[in-house]
C-alpha cells in the first residue's frame, strides 16, 4: 500500500510541475525509510518547521 500511496504523489507532484519531493519520519519508523530508500530517495539535511521528524528524503522528479 505505500508503495502505490508513494507512486501516486510522485506522478502528481510531476504534473504539478514539481522538481522535487522532500519526504520526513523519524528514527522508529524503519518500514518509512526502507520505502523511500527502495523508491530512490537519498537522505537529506533537515527541512525546516516539521513536527517531530529526524530523517529527510529527497528525490529529484524527472
Amino acid at each position: 500500500m505505500g508503495r502505490g500511496l508513494l507512486l501516486a504523489v510522485e506522478q502528481s507532484a510531476r504534473r504539478l510541475g514539481a522538481a522535487r519531493i522532500v519526504c520526513e519520519t523519524n528514527t522508529q519508523l524503519t518500514e518509512a525509510r526502507a520505502l523511500y530508500t527502495r523508491h530512490g530517495y537519498e537522505e537529506t539535511g533537515p527541512y525546516e518547521g516539521h513536527g517531530k521528524a529526524d530523517h529527510w528524503y529527497v528525490k529529484v522528479l524527472s
